[in-house]
Formats: structure tokens, C-alpha cells, sequence
């Protein structure tokens, strides 16, 4: 078993859902939480590079705080979820190390040393790693959400797969808040289908698309606004020459949503349990 990491494009859930009663189905995330837990309980990295849906610069941006606060950008959910706490270390070398490789990549870059986490970080890795002793950098994607750079930035990253550093694309396969609803099921699933055919592409054809991402069925009625989509470009583009698969598929809010790993699991079925250990 090769000990390069592989790279994952998860699904961060709405809000803190993992942590609260879901008013419509209690249940709703229980399948989607297993899978993250199991993922966290499979993969032991020296430290967590995070591209989140939730956070955009003018340039790429690492977030160097050593102890990052929480930004609760989620809105009218229960009191108790505003007091969650992830006391994860952050990694400033982790941080100048990412900052070196997307600058020799000719992309530009720039540090935050204030900005805490938002629960795109939080909320998942929170379930995947609950005992919060991993070190974790944040990266922005760049305003824009050009598809091509946010695959050069992956590529430029690659390398961080063998200094044992864990890269994850946090966001949601499904992403319009406007259709969680039955209406929008066909093209979810279409569009699912489209993701997990594109993963198992060798990597020129699904460089090629991903860059034309908005060419696959449903593209715009899926991702209306792709900030939720862009942090999987990253995920892929690390992924260099490594095939992909789709690891997890649920339907939650009556829309289809997955995961993909690119890399060590690309064998994996959609049961994380049965992926290989890293």
C-alpha cells in the first residue's frame, strides 16, 4: 500500500447538522455522519489541508492562526450549536509550505493570521477527527471560482500527499438552496452520476471535465452558484495521475449528494468501511 494520501471531496452537511435534531427526520444525516466518522477512523494524517465552500479571496489565502476560533456562519439553528468548539492546533509551517508550492505555481497567494474556521472545517471534522488532535489549514478559493485555476492550485499541491498531510474539498455535490425538494431528484442524480463517471476518467480527461463542468446534465440547476463545487477542483487536481471514485451516496432532503476519493481508495465501494486502509 503506497503511503501517499489520497485527496476526498466530502459532503459538509447543512449547518451543524450532525449536532442537533433535524426538525423534518431525525435520522436525515445519520448515514452521511457514519460515512465521515468511518473516513476519520480509516485515515490518520500528520496534518489537514482544507478547501471549504464557504470562504473566497481575491487571491488563495491560508488561514496561519495557531489556534483558530469558530465562525458560526450558519443562521437560525439551535442555541447550543452557536457553543460547539473544535480546538484543533492550526500549523503556520503547514501554512508558509502551502503558500510556497501555489506561488511556484505562478498563482498568487496571500495569508490570513486572523481568521477562524467556518463549518465547512468544523462541523465535518468535528465527526471525522472528534478528538480534535490534528493540526488543520484552511485555504480560500479564489474569487471568480475559475475551475482551471482552483485544478492548478490541487496540482500545485500535490506533493503534500507524501508529507503525510491529508487534502479534503469540503462542499456539497448538490448545492441550490432553492432545490432541496422532489422536483430537483432527476437532475441531482444525473448530475451525481456525471461526478462519479468523471472520477474514474483518467486524469487528462477529467481535467478536461471538470474545466467544463458546467456542460454536465443539470450542471447549472445543481450548482446555481458553484462554491460548494469549486473545493472538489482542488481535490482533483492534487489527485495527479490517480484515478477516483465515488465512496458515499445518500439522498437528503430529497436530493442525491456524495463523496468522491481520488488516489488510495480508488478502488473503494460507496461503503467507506470497505475502503482500504491508508
Amino acid at each position: 500500500m503506497s503511503s501517499t494520501l489520497p485527496t476526498l471531496f466530502i459532503p459538509h452537511g447543512g449547518g451543524p447538522c450532525f449536532f442537533m435534531d433535524w426538525p423534518s427526520d431525525p435520522r436525515m444525516w445519520n448515514r452521511m455522519a457514519d460515512f465521515l466518522r468511518q473516513t476519520g477512523e480509516t485515515l490518520r494524517p500528520r496534518a489537514i489541508l482544507v478547501v471549504s465552500g464557504h470562504w473566497e479571496e481575491d487571491a488563495f489565502t491560508t488561514g496561519a492562526t495557531t489556534q483558530p476560533a469558530l465562525i458560526y456562519d450558519y443562521y437560525g439553528f439551535p442555541p447550543h450549536t452557536y457553543a460547539l468548539t473544535y480546538p484543533a492546533p492550526g500549523n503556520a509551517e503547514l501554512a508558509a509550505r502551502v503558500r510556497t508550492l501555489l506561488q511556484q505555481a505562478g498563482l498568487p497567494v496571500r495569508s490570513d493570521e486572523t481568521r477562524g474556521w467556518d463549518h465547512g472545517v468544523f462541523i465535518p471534522l468535528k465527526v471525522m477527527y472528534p478528538k480534535a488532535d490534528i493540526p488543520i489549514v484552511q485555504l480560500s478559493m479564489k474569487k471568480g471560482l475559475d475551475a482551471a485555476e482552483h485544478l492548478r492550485a490541487g496540482q500545485a499541491l500535490q506533493s503534500l500527499r507524501d508529507e503525510g498531510v491529508l487534502i479534503i474539498g469540503s462542499g456539497m455535490s448538490f448545492h441550490n438552496m432553492r432545490g432541496f425538494s422532489p422536483a430537483f431528484r432527476d437532475a441531482s442524480e444525473q448530475f451525481d452520476d456525471w461526478l462519479s463517471n468523471m472520477a474514474s476518467q483518467p486524469a487528462t480527461t477529467r481535467t478536461a471535465m471538470l474545466q467544463n463542468w458546467q456542460n454536465a446534465p443539470h450542471a447549472r440547476e445543481v450548482q446555481p452558484h458553484p462554491d460548494h463545487l469549486l473545493p472538489l477542483m482542488v481535490a482533483a487536481g492534487a489527485a495527479g495521475d490517480d484515478a477516483g471514485a465515488r465512496i458515499f451516496q445518500d439522498t437528503v432532503m430529497n436530493v442525491v449528494v456524495s463523496a468522491l476519493a481520488f488516489g488510495t481508495w480508488k478502488n473503494a465501494t460507496e461503503n467507506p468501511a470497505e475502503a482500504p486502509a491508508a
